[in-house]
């Protein structure tokens, strides 16, 4: 783990004032930088030493066999697995003969800055040679947003006494050696030298390598070239060989004098282009590159993160450190999907090989909804890549006995890439997240095109789904058994609360949708009697309730189940799945992670307010939080039920799971999912937005430590400011037409903004009475602020 505050606290920066090599590959996942296309994690200049090399491009990936001890019919054979690409970013620097390795000579100062609204990873550093001579390097580092393919790099060197002998060699490398594959099963399978060489070239700048996988059949080019600065004579050539290709520089420097080199990577991988046409690919992208020069993509970069933050800030008065972590979530979580074009946003993002590199669920509940709300040009993306995969998930759904598209638990290209487990075989509510994320796309953006384009098929194919795997009983009413929700702990249960209701809203957006757009859906076979059948599933949607003790059950029967002994596990066993059998923790009353409470998020209109608390206050008792995606949602419920402080202290755990390495498993990247839940829990928690109904409405309330919340969203063309402060909230619109008005409520009363009239509203007390909430033994939230805090 992260020691508290490894970082200083900054609003818009990510600092490391020092080397430390103990944190060093979670370092490296903390400064990876990406678009969505390309990612770099934050590897030392020079290679050496390292964490855990990575470069990734979106879905490339290779197979890898699924073995099982005995066969079963429909489960999956191969599995999908990110490959650490060719690794462009090594420039090895050599003083007087002597490398440069920090683990060698003497460290005098060393800082490396990730900058939010620059969109660079700056690096300086001042070393002394076990030879007695010193250097300073600064280097920046930036993956373009503007130019999807390129990357570049700006390594300066400066001699601090001399003069000095330098000698620089800038590399393309593929097939690094990987360390050694964790013993915690999420963790990717290491896949040894994946990459087979089919062409390398060299020039005096630069050179190219292209490979392809073994398996998969994915080609992937790689190119670098050099601008070099230096007061005197320089000398430079390149060589290159299957794995490699070097562009070596060499000159001498006088005390106080610099050598400077730009370095420009181009990446591209393709599974159908030839190698003529990859070559000339991503040449052309360093053509690009080289036409804006370094100040060129600097300021493109800048732009573009102007734009972006002016949609997407969120203000935070009070914690400092939320402050710095929301935006450096929002940062990564742009990365992750601003140039995906129609590829996956994976749970780490391209920061690390985390989870094979797989999407999962918490794409469309947890990332896609802040896309929606600050980039959702990005989200669009996502959508046509999961319609891209509609033929694996109609197979899938087959193969499973079932109608229209089963969705894989994860994936990268779309066929199910989890070994066969109850848990993750059964977690169809996969499905209802892909139409939820759908709906709050057109919703937001009155996207109709891309509603008739993909919508309205996704929707379809989801209900079909919910149709066939579900059944009416003799009374009427509609049940869907032998399911696994968000809790991975209650595994193949019936009707669990959270898959119910969500399905529930798919089909009657399904049958919504279809009457809307009635060309389309008959020419997907859709008929009236189907889309009737639709909404009588929806309208007889069984909810399970416990009368006796009056809060709804997360599956039937939860909660006579046998209560899990908290007393006698000690904190050194969890998480619980790397260290009881699941067949243990099938049978008890324990929640890895925010089930039914997610449903009273997403689903809140199914439920009354003193529903809401009480069954807030049963499974607050019972849930272990054994993921990362837990927190968030128990903070927007502790906000909404009238209890801030307990929120708050939640929000810290998701928006720091990474700055502080709270699961210990950040150095193979960051939570994507987590660091979305930051805003989440801000905005829909202390903010208390919602959007049941296709409206927007806000019950703000912040905690006693929040002095101001403000934050934008982008709403059908307009941008709506919400200026949170203790007693009162603004709204106001920006960057609209004078003649633009936008309905809203606040805390239920119905508001009306109007573009350059600001609206402030009062906020009513809180009411809130009965116990505060309890959680397991041992299982209080991992961060508090500090005690000298206010």
């Amino acid at each position: 783990m992260i020691r508290e505050r490894a970082y200083p606290v900054e609003p818009w920066h990510v600092r490391e004032t020092r080397l430390d090599m103990d944190v060093l590959a979670q370092s490296e996942s903390v400064f990876a930088l990406s678009n969505g296309h390309v990612g770099l994690r934050g590897n030392l200049d020079e290679g050496e030493p390292h964490g855990l090399p990575g470069t990734y491009l979106n879905s490339f990936y290779e197979l890898r066999p699924l073995p099982y001890a005995e066969a079963g019919f429909g489960f999956p054979e191969s599995g999908q697995t990110i490959v650490n690409v060719t690794n462009g970013k090594l420039i090895r620097l050599l003083v007087d003969d002597e490398p440069l390795d920090v683990r060698y000579g003497e460290l005098l100062a060393h800082e490396r800055v990730l900058d939010l609204r620059a969109g660079t990873l700056h690096r300086e550093l001042h070393w002394r040679s076990p030879a007695g001579r010193e250097i300073k390097v600064r280097s920046t580092r930036l993956v373009s947003f503007t130019q999807r393919a390129v990357a570049a790099i700006d390594y300066e060197v400066e001699a601090v006494d001399g003069p000095l002998r330098l000698i620089l060699q800038s590399e393309l490398v593929a097939n690094e050696a990987l360390p050694p594959q964790s013993g915690d099963p999420r963790v990717a399978a290491v896949l040894e030298s994946p990459l087979q060489a089919e062409e390398e070239l060299t020039t005096a700048d630069g050179g190219l390598l292209i490979h392809r996988t073994k398996v998969s059949g994915l080609r992937v080019a790689a190119a670098m070239e050099h601008e070099v600065y230096a007061p005197g004579r320089t000398t430079s050539q390149s060589e290159g060989y299957e794995d490699w290709v070097r562009t070596t520089i060499g000159c001498v420097l006088q005390p106080g004098e610099t050598l400077r080199v730009v370095k420009y990577l181009a990446y591209g991988w393709s599974s159908r282009r030839s190698l003529p046409a990859m070559r000339d690919q991503v040449e052309a992208a360093l053509t690009g590159a080289r036409l804006d020069g370094w100040d060129g993509l600097r300021r493109e970069q800048r732009e573009y993160l102007d734009e972006f933050w002016d949609a997407a800030d969120v203000v935070v008065e009070g914690d400092p450190e939320i402050q710095q972590a929301v935006r450096f979530g929002m940062f990564h979580v742009l990365q992750a999907g601003s140039r995906a074009e129609r590829r996956p946003i994976a749970a780490k993002g391209l920061t690390g090989p985390g989870y094979d590199g797989h999407a999962f669920w918490d794409t469309e509940m947890f990332v896609l909804p802040v896309l929606t709300y600050t980039q959702p040009a990005a989200v669009r993306d996502a959508l046509h890549w999961r319609h891209a995969t509609l033929a694996a998930a109609h197979d899938r759904a087959r193969t499973l006995n079932l109608e229209g598209a089963a969705f894989p638990w994860r994936t990268i290209e779309g066929p199910e890439s989890s070994g066969y487990w109850p848990a993750g075989t059964a977690a169809f509510h996969i499905a209802a997240g892909v139409a939820d994320a759908l709906r709050r796309y057109v919703q937001v953006t009155q996207d109709t095109e891309l509603e008739r384009e993909i919508g309205l098929e996704l929707l379809v194919e989801t209900a079909r789904l919910w149709r066939s795997l579900g059944h009416h009983d003799r009374h009427g009413q509609f049940h869907i058994d032998g399911v696994t929700g968000p809790d991975e702990y209650t595994a193949v249960k019936n009707d669990n609360i959270y898959t119910n209701l969500m399905a529930q809203r798919n089909l009657i957006s399904a049958a919504d949708a279809v009457m809307r757009y009635r060309d389309e859906a008959f020419h997907l076979g859709v008929t009236d009697e189907e889309a009737a059948a639709w909404r009588d599933a929806a309208a007889s949607m069984h909810i399970p309730y416990d009368e006796e003790i009056d809060v709804h059950e997360q599956v039937e029967g939860f909660t006579r189940l046998q209560e899990w002994d908290f007393a006698h596990t000690p904190p050194e066993k969890y998480p619980l799945l790397l260290h009881y059998p699941y067949f243990d923790l099938y049978r008890k009353q324990v929640v890895k992670q925010a089930d039914l409470v997610l449903a009273m998020h997403w689903r809140g209109d199914a439920f009354t307010p003193e529903q809401k608390l009480r069954n807030f206050l049963y499974y607050e008792r019972r849930t272990v939080r054994d993921s990362s995606l837990s927190a968030c949602t128990q903070a927007v419920l502790a906000a909404e039920v009238g209890h801030p402080e307990l929120a708050h202290v939640y929000l810290r755990e998701a928006a720091l799971m990474d700055l502080h390495d709270l699961n210990e498993n950040t150095r193979d990247g960051v939570h994507m999912a987590s660091l979305a839940g930051a805003w989440i829990a801000l905005v829909a928690g202390f903010g208390g937005l919602r959007d049941h109904d296709g409206n927007l409405s806000f019950a703000p309330r912040l905690s006693s430590r929040l002095e101001r919340l403000e934050f934008s969203l982008q709403w059908r063309g307009m941008r709506l400011r919400v200026d949170v402060r203790p007693h009162e909230t603004t709204y106001a619109l920006r960057h609209g037409d004078p003649g633009d008005m936008l309905e809203l409520r606040h805390h239920g009363e119905p508001v009306r903004v109007t573009c350059g009239e600001p609206v402030t509203m009062p906020i009513p007390t809180a009411e809130v009475s009965g116990p505060a909430p309890e959680q397991a033994p041992g299982r209080a939230p991992l961060l508090r602020l500090p005690e000298n805090e206010p």
